[in-house]
Order: C-alpha cells, then structure tokens, then sequence
C-alpha cells in the first residue's frame, strides 16, 4: 500500500504529448520510460523508438526483445506510470502466445539451419571459384553464375536471421556471422540493412514511415503517392514529378527487369549509408567486409576470358537473386497500406494487415528462408525460422478469433496480386488532367488501407 502511494501518474493523452527528438517517452505495460537521451545508443536504431514515442510500445518491446531486455528499463523509469492504459484483447491473446512460445523455449532452439546454409554457401562458393578459374566452358562459367547468384540469396538469409536474433551462442561470433554473411559474402551492409529492417518491422507498410514502400520514381503501390508525400524515414520529399509519372505509369511491365538489376540499388546505398554522417554502429567493420567483397568479386570476375562473358556473369548472377527481391515485394506490396506513424495499441492488427505469405510445400522453406511465413516472422521477428511453420496454425486461429485477415498465396497467386497493384497505380498516374480526384474516388471504391 505504501508503494502504491508514491506513484505518480499520467494520463495518455500526457505521454503523447512527448513524442519528439529531445523529448521521448514510451510507456510498457503502464509504466512510463523516458528515452530522450537514450535513443542514440538503441541497438534497434534510432528510427524505431521515434516512431512509437509517445505511446504504449508493450507489444513492439516484446516482440523485439528477449527476456533479458526487461532488467535495463529500470534505468529509464522516470517513476510515472499511465492511469488510463488500455489493453485490447487481440493483445492479450498475442501477449499469451508469445510467453507460451518463450516457456517452450521456442526463441532459445534455433536448430542447426545457420550451420547447414553456410556449410551450403561455403559449398557453392568453392564451385564457382572452380567453374570461373578452372574451366574454360561458357556453360561452365554460366553455371557458376547462377550458382553465385543462390549463394548470394542464401547467404543473405543468414543475415537476415542474425540482424533479428543470436543465431550463434555468443554475440561476438553473431557479429561475425553478419559481417560475413552480409558485408563479406553479398556486399551489402548489416548496418544498412538494420537501419532499414527494423523500420520496415516498427511501421509495417506505413506509406511515409516504411522505407520498404518508399520506391518512388521507379515504383508506386498507392496513388497517395503521387501528392509528393514526405518520408518520415529519410526525411525528405518523394517527389511525383513527370518522370516519376513516366516510370510508374509502366511499373507493370518494368517490375520484373528492374528486380533483375535491383541489387545494384542495395550496391549504391550501403555506399551511401556507410559514408554519410549519420551514426552508424561498427561502420569501420562493416566498410571492411565491404571491401572485402569488393577485393574477390572484381577478383573473381577477372578470371573470366572476355568482357562478353564477365557482363553476362555479372548480369545472370545479380538476376538470379531478383527471386529474393521479388519475394519481398509479394510479401507485402499488395497487402493493406496507410500513412502516419504506427500505433502501438494496434501492433497485431498493423502487421497481419501489412503482410502476406506464400503457400509452399516443407521441402521448399530453404529457398524461401523461412520468409514464406511473413506474418509469423513479423508477429514474432526473434522466433528462428525453423519454427515458423509449427507456429503458423496458432497464427491463423489467432486471426480467425479476431476476424483479422491471414492471407497465405501460392508464388502465382501473390504474383498476380502485385502486379494487380502495380497496375491500378499505374492507370492513375496516367491520367494527367486530373489526378487527384479520380484517385480518391479510385481508393474509396478500391480500398487497400
């Protein structure tokens, strides 16, 4: 009873009121946190708590957090605690699953996939070193690029999975993984990638909060779009200007050829990041391993006997990964979309809408790194991927009790569902006489956010 007389409370409307830089609070199950200075030293990144400040983030922090996390709030307690704090039932039920999930010991058992993959990158590694330097076929050497180019999908899982959890049993070794996975072995930087990765997590298809969306002028999935909106991310405009309208006006027919050469825009903004001021955690590690694919790839390529083949090497390798590209964009571009930043009290509900899966059989969850599953990696990010289809029916009754949507493709389906998008906003950004009105009218009938 004492302990309850020195509490001091707020209310929500208070806690939104400290929702910007230099004046940061969040609360977590009630209790109010004071980030502001903090922030900059967020393993997460920054983008993820300016985000959802201001609000109660209890699901995003479990999400995202191992049991460990808990012990370091006490730190940032500004001793407030949120009167008026709500929790809705689809939270509770997603709260419950994830402590089920935990007792289980679901987030500790991540199997042997990160051996097996590697042990399999380093495999198709030495094979084309082989077919490049030791044969003199064109087959052999088209071969290797292909080869190159699965390596580079599945080595990129492998990141992708040591960015969201401990895929090893130290954290050292973890950041080895992800240097070598990712800047070593693919050329694109962890550090990139979680900068990006976890705002895409945080504000799951948020037209001007989810950098993943933000592909203006080449693509468009809404026709909010084409009124310049600014991103909150990189904060500036996305500029709707005539060759924007151009390229979007085709985005149907060019979406496939632009996957193709798409891991050259990855090339340009790990660049861009890893030279930039903004802070970027171990940027001298991660330029390292950059240089380091940039020393053996040239290397590599080099060995080839003609500039003929060295282009048609390059280009088939970079197409080959344009499978990954393409499977996430399905994941997500025609799902449902919105604007403004996301809002912690509806976490569950954000990411089913935000997603969609693709239906495959078990013997293909390699090829797709576990990501087929994409609202079951979205609801819990650190759940291993040799989980995620044991978890899936508990997802889909989860869904089916709430009346939210699970959505789960075949790879044509979701393709025929992407290009569907890509083409509505593509006839509205033909329409030069009046865009504005006919794409409010086309939204209002066609609703997808």
């Amino acid at each position: 009873m004492v302990e309850q007389t020195k509490k001091r409370f707020i209310t929500t409307d208070d806690l939104k009121k400290h929702n910007q830089p230099g004046d940061l609070w969040i609360s977590i199950q009630g209790k109010v946190y004071d980030v502001s200075h903090w922030v900059k030293s967020h393993p997460g990144g920054e983008a993820a708590i300016l985000n959802l400040a201001g609000q109660d983030v209890t699901d995003a922090f479990i999400a995202y957090h191992p049991g460990t996390a808990w012990r370091h709030l006490e730190n940032l307690h500004n001793g407030y605690h949120v009167k008026d704090f709500h929790v809705s039932e689809v939270s509770r039920d997603y709260r419950r699953l994830a402590a089920e999930f935990s007792k289980r010991g679901l987030f500790d058992k991540k199997g042997h996939v990160t051996l097996y993959t590697l042990t399999c990158v380093a495999a198709m590694l030495a094979a084309v070193v082989y077919g490049v330097v030791a044969c003199t076929s064109a087959w052999a050497h088209l071969i290797s690029a292909v080869l190159l180019g699965l390596l580079w999908i599945q080595s990129a899982y492998v990141g992708h999975d040591s960015g969201h959890y401990n895929v090893t049993s130290t954290k050292p070794c973890n950041k080895l993984v992800q240097l070598l996975s990712g800047n070593c072995i693919t050329g694109i930087s962890i550090a990139w990638w979680k900068w990006t990765h976890n705002a895409h997590h945080i504000s799951c298809n948020s037209l001007d909060h989810d950098p993943d969306l933000q592909h203006i002028p080449v693509f468009a999935v809404s026709s909010k779009f084409f009124k310049s909106m600014t991103s909150r991310f990189y904060g500036r405009k996305l500029t709707f200007d005539p060759l924007a309208r151009f390229f979007i006006s085709y985005q149907h027919w060019s979406f496939y050829p632009v996957m193709c050469v798409g891991r050259i825009n990855l090339f340009i903004q790990t660049f861009l990041l890893l030279f930039s001021r903004r802070h970027v955690p171990d940027r001298a590690l991660n330029i390292a391993g950059i240089l380091v694919f940039w020393t053996w790839f040239p290397l590599l390529v080099s060995f080839l006997p003609n500039w003929r083949e060295r282009v048609i090497f390059v280009f088939v390798s970079m197409a080959v990964t344009a499978i990954q590209h393409v499977q996430f964009c399905l994941n997500h571009f025609a799902a449902d979309v919105y604007t403004g930043p996301p809002n912690g009290n509806d976490w569950f509900e954000k990411q089913t809408a935000g997603t969609l899966d693709i239906s495959c059989r078990s013997y293909m969850d390699w090829f797709f790194g576990g990501l087929q599953f994409q609202l079951e990696h979205h609801l819990f990010p650190r759940l291993p991927r040799c989980h995620l289809r044991g978890v899936s029916p508990v997802v889909q009754e989860l869904c089916k009790k709430h009346n939210l949507p699970y959505r789960s493709l075949s790879w044509w389906e979701a393709n025929v569902w992407t290009l569907r998008t890509l083409r509505k906003a593509a006839v509205q950004a033909r329409d030069v006489t009046n865009p504005v009105l006919e794409n409010l009218l086309w939204e209002a009938l066609n609703t997808h956010g």
